[in-house]
């Protein structure tokens, strides 16, 4: 029996409001509600047509299913046409037709994952009344050994793996981290280095790569990278262009900017991944556009500049982005910086999904706009798959979403964009990253096939519990709390 969600309550795609804490929580649109009410009713419904409990059905391809089809049946009575989830009615009922649209066997390579430490320093900083990454307490099974901030827990290692290779298909994953000053960090290097360990001893040490945390424009970072990249396996640096210790961020064209991008060069890793888009708030919002990244990448062509969130800002209404139109928000900055520097499809501008995905879930229109965008500016092979987890629990729902959406004719044919082929969905979901990472995806299966974590998700299929719930906050009342307590979100 399921200890997470015994009753079935908790839908497996989730169109929710849940934020990453890098931005306020957007309330749902009507439709959205509406969806999720229809896709309980004919859960209930379709559950009982199969003879199954309800939670059985939930966990089932047709449960999955099912919450896509209501989502599409919202979004095409309210005009919603620049997109859909290609889910057959039938599948709603029949698992081996819902295996057709929703099963996959692609590489997953996530290049964007974090957890916390439960029980670190990090806390010591805090008076013993804060409630840091507050969400639904009752998330996760798990032991608490920190009272008062036991719902902790469901964010630690072992959490953290579960969700992301238990329950979900992601193969490879890479560890990030947020930004902080050195002394209040929720997960040092030497912590993640420390689950890479943990995986590394079922035989995964294929499966997690680390990043390096480098804020240029903090005493300290630049020094310590000849440290990080020689203690640490560092496969990438990631940097946060609107974070400073004192609330001023910087430019990657900037002298701090240069000497980071010189050092990494000269330690060999020539990954940097920088935050952009998700601004942190107003008083460093230019910093937080990709306004500088063209010309950067004009000026080390041999770095390459993995755009975390993909410039994407939740305020801005994507729209078809028309060169030299004058907008000046969101991914369309982005596309007019590689064209004004004359960064060709496919150069060394990577745009990862992290949290983008996730929130334009809820919305066609935009979802296909933005995936039209970036395939078209960034180019195919430079559009790299990311799910912001442990933040939205586990992403096999965005996994799923992402398998069955398809941009619209009446879009692909008024905008230009392109089709989302099996073949262009395999790259974004793993393939593109094999590149910047220097991954061997055939060696990755190959280990893969028979590692300890491979056996234990076998096992693990058998009775399988995810919890289908999301850690980040939901509410701006949620949000403002958790920038009190942290000084700045995660991801």
């Amino acid at each position: 029996m399921s200890q997470r969600d015994p009753d079935g309550t908790r839908l497996p795609i989730r169109i929710d409001s849940t934020s990453n804490g890098e931005f306020a929580p957007k309330p749902l649109e009507k439709r959205n509600t509406v969806a999720n009410e229809l896709a309980q009713t004919w859960s209930s419904e379709n559950a009982r047509k199969r003879g199954m409990p309800r939670r059985a059905f939930m966990l089932s391809m047709s449960g999955a299913a099912t919450s896509l089809l209501a989502v599409n049946c919202t979004n095409e009575q309210t005009g919603q046409t620049g997109g859909r989830f290609d889910v057959s009615p039938e599948a709603a009922l029949d698992e081996e037709a819902a295996q057709a649209f929703l099963d996959g066997k692609e590489f997953i390579f996530d290049v964007q994952g974090h957890y916390v430490n439960p029980d670190g320093d990090w806390l010591k900083t805090m008076p013993e009344s804060a409630r840091p990454f507050v969400f639904d307490q009752n998330a996760c099974v798990a032991d608490a050994p920190d009272e008062g901030r036991e719902y902790l827990q469901c964010l630690r290692a072992e959490e953290f793996i579960k969700d992301v290779f238990l329950d979900s298909d992601t193969d490879m994953m890479v560890l990030s981290f947020v930004p902080s000053s050195r002394e209040a960090e929720p997960l040092t290097i030497e912590e993640a280095d420390a689950t890479r360990r943990i995986i590394d001893a079922m035989d995964g040490d294929h499966r997690m790569l680390l990043h390096g945390r480098v804020n240029p424009n903090q005493a300290g970072d630049l020094e310590d990278m000849d440290r990080l990249a020689s203690d640490f396996p560092i496969a990438a640096w990631k940097t946060y262009t609107q974070w400073g210790p004192d609330g001023e961020g910087f430019f990657m064209t900037d002298d701090v900017a240069e000497e980071f991008i010189a050092r990494a060069r000269s330690l060999g890793v020539r990954n940097i991944c920088i935050h952009k888009g998700l601004p942190f708030g107003p008083r460093s919002y230019e910093h937080s556009l990709c306004s500088d990244i063209g010309e950067a990448a004009r000026r080390h062509p041999d770095i390459n500049f993995i755009l975390y969130h993909s410039g994407f800002d939740p305020s801005v209404e994507e729209a078809d982005f028309t060169a030299g139109s004058g907008k000046s928000a969101g991914v369309d900055v982005l596309c007019q910086s590689l064209i004004d520097s004359g960064i060709a499809p496919n150069s060394n501008v990577y745009a990862e999904l992290g949290s983008t995905w996730r929130y334009l879930m809820r919305d066609p229109n935009q979802a296909a706009h933005l995936l039209g965008k970036l395939i078209t500016y960034c180019g195919e092979d430079n559009v790299l798959w990311g799910t912001d987890s442990i933040w939205y629990g586990s992403p096999q729902d965005q996994i799923q979403a992402f398998r069955t959406f398809q941009i619209s004719e009446e879009y692909r044919e008024r905008f230009n964009y392109p089709e989302l082929t099996p073949e262009l969905k395999a790259k974004i979901f793993g393939l593109n990253a094999t590149r910047p990472y220097n991954v061997s995806k055939e060696e990755v299966l190959q280990r893969a096939s028979v590692d300890s974590l491979t056996r234990r998700r076998h096992a693990y299929l058998e009775a399988r519990d995810p919890s289908f719930q999301t850690y980040g906050p939901k509410t701006r009342a949620e949000f403002l709390a958790l920038r009190r307590r942290q000084g700045a979100g995660p991801a």
